[in-house]
C-alpha cells in the first residue's frame, strides 16, 4: 500500500514538473518578446534623435558654404557617418519588428514534437523548429492563380487545426503569411480578382485562415499578412519566370498576445 502511495506521489511530482517546464518555456518566450519590444523602443528613440541631429548638421553645412573647406569637409564626414548609422538602425528595427511579428522562437518541446510529426506526414509541408514556422508549398495548396485551397490540401490544414486546438497549443496564436514568385498575373479573369501578386498572396493567406476558422480555430488567435513577391525564399529565374519555392504560405506559431 505504501509503495502504491509513493508511486502516485512520484507520478504527481513528474506531472507537476512537466507542466511547470512547459509554463516556464512559455514565460521565457513572453519575456524575450517584451525585451525585444523594449529594445525596439530604445532604438526608435535613438533613431529620432539621430534624424534631428542630421537635420541640424545639414543646416550647418548649408550655412557653412563659402567657409573654409576644412569645416565643410568635417561637416560632410559627420553627415555621412550619421546617415550610415541611421540606415543601420532602420534596418535593425525592421528586422526586429519582423521577428517579433512573425514569431522567430523555438516552441515548447511538446508542441514542437506535434508539429514535427505533422510535417513528416505531408509532402507539401515543412517545419522549421527554430522559428516555430510551418511552410506549405502553394503549388500543392492552390491551383495556379487561384486562392481556393485545393481539396487535396484541406485535410492537411484540418490536421494542423487539430494541433492548434490541442492543450499543447492553447496559449499560442497563428500568423498566416502568403508569398508569391515574381511572375505577373497573366489571365484577365485572374487579374480582375487578384490585381497584383500582393493581392494574391493576401487572398491566399485569407483562404487558409477561412479553412482554419471553419475547423474551430478561434479567429481571435489568427492574423494574416501578404508579402507578394517581395520576400523570396530563393532567387527567381531571370525574365520574371518565377520559382516554385517562392510560392508558399507560412504559418508562424507565436505566444498569445504577440
Amino acid at each position: 500500500m505504501r509503495t502504491v502511495k509513493l508511486s502516485i506521489i512520484f507520478l504527481l511530482g513528474v506531472s507537476f514538473l512537466l507542466l511547470s517546464g512547459c509554463g516556464s518555456e512559455l514565460q521565457d518566450l513572453r519575456i524575450a518578446n517584451n525585451t525585444q519590444r523594449e529594445r525596439i523602443a530604445e532604438l526608435e528613440s535613438e533613431l529620432q534623435t539621430g534624424i534631428l541631429q542630421l537635420d541640424q548638421l545639414k543646416r550647418k553645412l548649408a550655412a557653412a558654404r563659402g567657409s573654409s573647406s576644412v569645416e565643410i569637409q568635417t561637416l560632410e564626414q559627420e553627415i555621412a557617418a550619421l546617415e550610415e548609422d541611421i540606415a543601420k538602425k532602420k534596418a535593425l528595427i525592421a528586422s526586429m519588428q519582423e521577428r517579433l511579428l512573425l514569431g522567430g522562437g523555438a516552441l515548447p518541446v511538446e508542441l514542437s514534437t506535434l508539429l514535427e510529426g505533422f510535417a513528416a506526414k505531408h509532402d507539401m509541408v515543412t517545419y522549421d523548429s527554430s522559428r516555430g514556422m510551418i511552410k506549405f508549398k502553394s503549388d500543392l495548396l492552390f491551383d495556379k492563380g487561384s486562392d481556393k485551397v485545393a481539396s487535396t490540401a484541406v485535410e492537411a490544414v484540418k490536421l494542423l487545426c487539430g494541433i492548434l486546438n490541442s492543450e499543447e497549443a492553447k496559449d499560442f496564436d497563428a500568423i498566416i503569411a502568403g508569398h508569391t514568385d515574381d511572375m505577373p498575373i497573366g489571365q484577365p479573369a485572374t487579374r480582375a480578382k487578384h490585381p497584383t501578386n500582393w493581392h494574391l498572396s493576401a487572398h491566399r493567406a485569407i483562404a487558409v485562415l477561412n479553412v482554419m476558422t471553419g475547423n474551430k480555430v478561434d479567429p481571435k488567435r489568427m492574423s494574416i499578412r501578404g508579402f507578394g513577391e517581395y520576400r523570396p525564399f530563393v532567387a527567381n529565374s531571370p525574365g520574371r519566370k518565377g520559382n516554385p519555392q517562392n510560392r508558399r504560405v507560412e504559418i508562424y506559431i507565436v505566444a498569445k498576445g504577440v
